[in-house]
C-alpha cells in the first residue's frame, strides 16, 4: 500500500503542477498581476500548503523537531535542489525585483530565525511577529504589482488574443488553479506518508526525517511546479515559486506553528549550531548567483545540486554515526564552502566591472 500511495501521489503532483502553472500564468495576466508576483504568492503559498499542514500537525502533536526541521529542511531543499534542477533544464532569468527585494528579505528572515532560536524555543510572540510580517509582505507585493497593470493586460491581449476581462477565461483559469492545488496537496500527503513509513521502518531519527524525507516530500509541489514552469518558459514563476515558498515557510508556516503550539516549539542546540546556519548560507549564496548577469546558469544549477547531495550525505553520516564524518565534515566546512564563496565573489566583482564599463 505504501508503494501504491507513493506512485499515485507522484502522478498527482505532476498533473497538479501542470494545471496550477497553466491556470496561474493566465489568470495573472488577466487580472494585471505579474507572473513573478503570482509565483511569489499564489503559486508559492499554494505549493507550501503541505509544509503548513505537516508543521501544524507536528506542533499540535508535540513533535516540534519535525515542525522546525520541515521548514528549515524545505528552505534548503528549495534553493539547492529545485533551483538547481530547474536551471539544469533551462537557464533561469532572475527578475530585478527578486534581486532588490525578495532575496535580501529571504536572507534577512533566515538570520532572524537564528536570532529568535538562540533562547532555545520559538514562542507564541515570535510566531505572531512572523505572521504579521507575512501580511505586510503580501500587501507590499500587491501594491508594487498594481503599477504594472496596464502593460500586463496589453501583453495578455497580444498573447491570448482576447480581453483579460473575459469571464470564461477567469472561471477556467481559477478552476485550473483550484484543481491543481488540490492534486498537489493530496499527492504530496500520500507521497510524504509513504516516505515517512519507509524511513520509520528503517529506524531513521525524527529530526533526520523532518530535515530530509518530510522536507523533500512536502517540497515536491515546488519541485514539479518549478520544473514544469521552467519547461513552459514561465521562468518568473519557476524562480518566484522557490523564493516565495521560502519566505512563506518562515513567516507563514513557522509563524502559525509557533502560535498554535501549546507550549512553543523547543529548539535543540545542534539545530541552532548547524541546520539554521546552513539555511542562512544557502540564502546568502543566492545573492551573488542571482546578481551575476541576472540569470541562474546551468553551471550554477549543477553547483547547487552538488551541495544538496553533500548536505544530505552529511545528515546521513551524522544519523548513522559513520566514521567518514571525521573527514567529510571538515572537507565541506574548510574546503568546498569557502572555495564556492570565493568563486561567487569573483563572479560578482566581474559583473560589477562589466556594468560599470557598459554605463560608461
Amino acid at each position: 500500500m505504501a508503494i501504491a500511495f507513493f506512485v499515485v501521489g507522484l502522478i498527482f503532483l505532476v498533473v497538479g503542477a501542470e494545471a496550477l502553472v497553466r491556470g496561474a500564468s493566465r489568470l495573472a495576466a488577466a487580472v494585471g498581476i505579474s507572473p513573478l508576483v503570482v509565483g511569489l504568492t499564489v503559486v508559492a503559498f499554494g505549493t507550501s500548503a503541505p509544509e503548513l499542514a505537516v508543521s501544524v500537525k507536528s506542533a499540535l502533536s508535540d513533535q516540534a523537531s519535525i515542525a522546525v526541521g520541515n521548514v528549515v529542511g524545505s528552505n534548503i531543499f528549495n534553493v539547492l535542489f529545485i533551483l538547481g534542477m530547474s536551471a539544469l533544464i533551462i537557464p533561469l532569468v532572475v527578475s530585478s525585483q527578486l534581486i532588490r527585494i525578495d532575496v535580501p528579505l529571504m536572507l534577512a528572515l533566515s538570520v532572524f530565525v537564528l536570532l529568535i532560536a538562540l533562547d532555545g524555543a520559538f514562542s507564541r510572540v515570535d510566531g505572531i511577529i512572523l505572521f504579521a510580517g507575512l501580511l505586510v509582505y503580501i500587501t507590499a507585493l500587491i501594491f508594487l504589482s498594481r503599477k504594472e497593470n496596464a502593460a500586463i493586460k496589453q501583453a495578455f491581449a497580444q498573447e491570448y488574443g482576447m480581453s483579460p476581462d473575459a469571464k470564461t477565461s477567469w472561471l477556467k483559469d481559477t478552476a485550473l488553479i483550484v484543481v491543481g492545488l488540490a492534486l498537489l496537496v493530496t499527492g504530496s500527503r500520500w507521497f510524504v506518508d509513504s516516505a515517512v513509513a519507509f524511513a520509520q521502518y528503517l529506524g531513521v531519527s525524527e529530526l533526520i526525517v523532518g530535515l530530509t524525507i518530510v522536507a523533500a516530500g512536502t517540497s515536491m509541489p515546488e519541485v514539479v511546479t518549478s520544473i514544469i514552469a521552467a519547461i513552459r518558459g514561465e521562468r518568473d514563476i519557476a524562480v518566484g515559486n522557490v523564493v516565495g515558498s521560502n519566505i512563506f515557510n518562515i513567516m507563514g508556516v513557522l509563524g502559525i506553528a509557533s502560535i498554535i503550539a501549546p507550549s512553543g516549539i523547543a529548539i535543540s542546540p545542534e539545530f541552532v549550531r548547524f541546520d539554521i546556519p546552513v539555511m542562512i548560507l544557502v540564502a546568502l549564496a543566492c545573492v551573488p548567483i542571482f546578481f551575476t548577469g541576472g540569470t541562474i546558469s546551468r553551471q550554477e544549477g549543477i553547483m547547487l545540486l552538488a551541495y544538496y547531495v553533500a548536505y544530505t550525505v552529511y545528515l546521513i553520516l551524522v544519523a548513522t554515526n559513520n566514521q567518514a564524518l571525521s573527514w567529510f565534515g571538515p572537507l565541506m566546512v574548510y574546503g568546498a564552502i569557502p572555495l564556492t564563496f570565493v568563486t561567487l565573489l569573483i563572479l560578482t566583482i566581474r559583473e560589477l566591472r562589466r556594468k560599470n564599463s557598459a554605463a560608461r
